[in-house]
């Protein structure tokens, strides 16, 4: 009896160990790029300060470069400041952006599309769900993104993506599964940043290519921080509407009131390009979720 009761006990704490883990396991920023991140691409090109706060990406005729999280998530909200190539940036493109990295991908970009000098940069977003993208919406910045720090942020959850630039929300994807919409809801996702040339498509469709000789060319990124599910095998944990989770409550299932305000400013006067405004492109056949709601 008493034997049984013992192991009881030890089970008990067991599972509260593990249960403790999971929902300690949400910050994880330590604010320090050296311990969260790992470089994937030209370490030469990667330069980070000696305390590990801040990072840049250099950008030449040689390599571009990168770097990627340590962990994969499921859900929550990442947030990363950014400066970007100031001066004459035609051709290179800032991504910020996470990602399943499997053959049916998910993945949430942010693209930051460089531009000849006295242009202004354009932000691209995209959402690839189950393998499948063509999901793009381009905006104008209402600032200028070359001289100062400025906050770019993903928050997911089982019921909406949004894209947000300094909290004021410029794109939202609604999880329409049910409609027979894709929905980036089952593989967990890394984080990633890279500065490359993308000169065939990336300034007026490839037009302006990059200018080598005003290079090299040198984006900056800081006080990052990652609130979401470490993925550690079961998704039942980083679905929870637990206090951790603090993305899966009510409260951000939708955009609140002052939320809507600020996305419907941004797409009066700073939307570009939408994919779903695009029936030459889908051949009049625009896809299901271009009619549903956005939030």
């Amino acid at each position: 009896m008493i034997r049984s009761h013992l192991r009881l006990v030890i089970f008990i704490g067991l599972l509260f160990v593990n249960l403790l883990q999971f929902s300690t396991a949400s910050i994880v920023s330590t604010g320090d790029f050296n311990k969260d991140f790992f470089v994937t691409w030209s370490p030469s090109h990667v330069n980070t300060s000696a305390d590990g706060t801040t990072r840049s990406l250099t950008l030449d005729k040689d390599s571009g470069s990168g770097f990627a999280s340590n962990d994969m998530f499921l859900f929550g909200q990442i947030d990363m400041q950014i400066k970007l190539i100031p001066g004459d940036s035609a051709g290179t493109v800032v991504a910020f952006y996470m990602t399943s990295d499997q053959p049916n991908r998910d993945e949430l970009d942010f693209e930051f599309l460089g531009n000849v000098n006295g242009q202004p940069y354009m932000l691209q977003t995209n959402v690839f769900a189950d393998g499948y993208g063509d999901r793009e919406e381009r905006i104008s910045l209402w600032f200028d993104p070359t001289t100062e720090f400025h906050t770019y942020s993903i928050l997911w959850n089982l019921n909406q993506i949004v894209f947000m630039v300094d909290w004021v929300p410029i794109r939202t994807c609604r999880n329409h599964a049910d409609k027979g919409v894709a929905y980036p809801r089952r593989q967990p996702m890394s984080i990633k940043t890279s500065l490359w040339n993308g000169d065939s498509w990336a300034t007026r469709g490839g037009k302006d290519k990059v200018d080598w000789s005003k290079g090299p060319f040198t984006a900056s990124f800081r006080n990052y921080k990652i609130d979401a599910c470490v993925w550690k095998g079961n998704p039942r944990f980083c679905r929870e509407a637990s206090p951790a989770n603090w993305w899966n409550q009510d409260t951000s299932s939708s955009l609140t009131w002052a939320q809507r305000r600020l996305f419907r400013w941004v797409r009066k006067n700073h939307l570009i390009y939408d994919y779903c405004q695009d029936s030459k492109r889908f051949q009049n056949n625009l896809p299901k979720e271009c009619s549903l709601p956005k939030y």
